[in-house]
């Protein structure tokens, strides 16, 4: 049984429930620091961050973001950390060619969702739902 980080349920917990990128990012992170910069988790990181400048109206700063998560989380598993990474490229790649061509076709920001197949990492988030944490408090 895989064992997963606390701060990394609650990535997902902001992610897929809260659609509350900021937090994403403050808990990635720290996460990322903690684990000697793990790319993997700045990939996530970096995707999060993308939607969040989307959100805000910097499209940009969403492009750069998304190309970098997206480099940096292609030489990973599709299946890894409980959850399917292949699925969470495919639609940050999608999103990041539809910003590229903004100009052209307009869209209004839209939340991904990151896939979780492992029934503990499932739990340990619906524990996180039942008893949500205050802000920084993680």
């Amino acid at each position: 049984m895989t064992s997963y980080d606390r701060l990394y349920v609650l990535f997902l917990y902001y992610f897929n429930d809260l659609r509350d990128y900021f937090e994403c990012h403050e808990v990635m992170e720290e996460l990322w620091l903690e684990e000697g910069r793990n790319p993997l988790y700045q990939g996530l990181l970096q995707v999060a961050v993308g939607l969040y400048h989307h959100g805000n109206g910097n499209v940009s700063g969403s492009i750069k973001l998304f190309s970098a998560g997206i480099d940096k989380l292609e030489g990973f598993p599709s299946e890894i950390l409980g959850i399917d990474l292949g699925r969470l490229l495919q639609e940050s790649s999608e999103y990041l060619g539809r910003l590229r061509n903004i100009e052209a076709e307009p869209f209004a920001p839209y939340d991904l969702d990151i896939v979780v197949l492992d029934e503990a990492l499932m739990g340990l988030i619906e524990d996180v739902r039942q008893s949500p944490p205050e802000p920084e408090d993680h």
